[in-house]
């Protein structure tokens, strides 16, 4: 199903889908207009394509006590051998980064690293970013407020 157009039904299931994971196949195709069975089966090739790439819960990050939201600018030494898969495989095992970017401009990545507090901030960067050989710089920019937070892609478009 890669770069193909998805029909009407598709998309309205990947809408719904993304509204509300655990809604039931009676209840998706009751919202599309068709029956559970090819419901069902449009959901499977979705999965099995990689369309849907997984199920997920949202959690409320400051409710976890996660309060700091920091988007961080990653420049890497570009003559320093093996910088990129080393940093990447520290992005890959680092829990507090939940999104990392390759990205043009001045740097590198940008990162999205989410933390109780500044201090645990600080030791995120001291213990891990900074560990990296290969990085050159970190430029952080903290999240005062979050004006629009969306998972939903847009597929009506």
């Amino acid at each position: 199903m890669e770069n193909q157009r998805f029909d009407r039904a598709s998309r309205q299931i990947l809408a719904a889908l993304q509204d509300d994971c655990r809604q039931s196949t009676q209840a998706l195709a009751d919202k599309v207009g068709l029956s559970a069975t090819p419901v069902w089966r449009r959901i499977k090739e979705l999965e099995d394509s990689g369309v849907i790439r997984r199920h997920v819960a949202l959690v409320d990050r400051e409710k976890l006590g996660l309060n700091i939201c920091v988007l961080a600018n990653v420049s890497l030494v570009r003559h320093s051998e093996g910088a990129v898969e080393q940093f990447e495989r520290l992005v890959l095992a680092s829990r507090e980064i939940i999104e990392c970017h390759g990205i043009t401009g001045e740097a590198d990545y940008v990162i999205k690293v989410v933390v109780p507090d500044m201090k645990a901030y600080d030791l995120f960067l001291q213990g891990q970013i900074f560990k990296v050989p290969g990085v050159a710089s970190v430029r952080s920019n903290v999240v005062l407020r979050e004006v629009k937070y969306e998972t939903a892609l847009p597929v009506d478009a």
